[in-house]
């Protein structure tokens, strides 16, 4: 008697799929950690450093100097971080003249974000021209913590910008940190300016430093709670193909 041809064990296939993409996510997840770990040392070592460099430096008395040591710092390591990873998008062309047009465009994507916050921050109270180099400064910022993450990650691609901000558009768990990251900084820039305006008469209201110290703080939050929240969620997380 002639045995019958065993049928395909479909559902064990899909377990064995399903477990192979659970442990991706967490090989990228483990990846995740330690990049925004050395992101948020970055960010201790320009505010511990220039203490012990600089001669009467302090977060708040030379609240510009820490600004300006702390923004270059983060671009610097977020940069050479996710150039080492190689998250972003691989380029169509890998021709000089496309990688020139690639940062070209990307320097403008920054400086067109810079002056956009600094317009919203201007159009939320800030003073139009009595410190408006500390409002541009506050501005870099926080395209810092938002819009240059989302070059290193995404490219200067308006239309992929679109789609990870847009509701269950993140295709991978770079962009769901994107979001996170991105909210937390500006969310915490928005509770900075809170105690500007009461009569405490301390240091820290002077302008801007509430709003970078939060938006810092804000930022460094996010860093950890993106890799928390998506390894909490990661059976649930499905992304669709890029």
């Amino acid at each position: 008697m002639e045995s019958l041809p065993q049928q395909p064990n479909y559902s064990y296939d899909i377990a064995i799929e399903v477990k192979e993409k659970v442990t991706m996510k967490d090989i990228e997840i483990k990846g995740m950690v330690s990049a925004h770990c050395i992101i948020a040392v970055s960010i201790v070592m320009a505010t511990i450093v220039p203490a012990v460099l600089l001669d009467d430096f302090s977060v708040y008395g030379t609240h510009l100097v820490w600004l300006y040591i702390c923004t270059g710092g983060v671009a610097a390591v977020n940069i050479a971080i996710y150039t080492v990873l190689g998250v972003s998008p691989p380029a169509k062309k890998n021709t000089l003249s496309h990688k020139v047009t690639k940062v070209s465009k990307s320097c403008l994507y920054f400086m067109f974000s810079c002056l956009l916050f600094h317009g919203i921050i201007v159009l939320y109270g800030a003073p139009l021209l009595e410190s408006a180099s500390e409002t541009f400064s506050f501005a870099v910022l926080l395209s810092t913590f938002t819009t240059l993450r989302c070059l290193c990650i995404l490219g200067p691609n308006g239309q992929a910008w679109i789609r990870v901000f847009s509701r269950n558009g993140a295709m991978s768990i770079w962009d769901t940190s994107l979001q996170i990251t991105t909210a937390s900084s500006v969310i915490g820039a928005w509770l900075g300016a809170f105690p500007l305006p009461l009569d405490w008469e301390r240091p820290w209201q002077v302008w801007p430093i509430s709003c970078t110290l939060g938006a810092t703080l804000g930022f460094v939050a996010g860093l950890f709670i993106a890799p928390i929240w998506i390894h909490w969620h990661r059976k649930q997380l499905t992304y669709k193909s890029k």
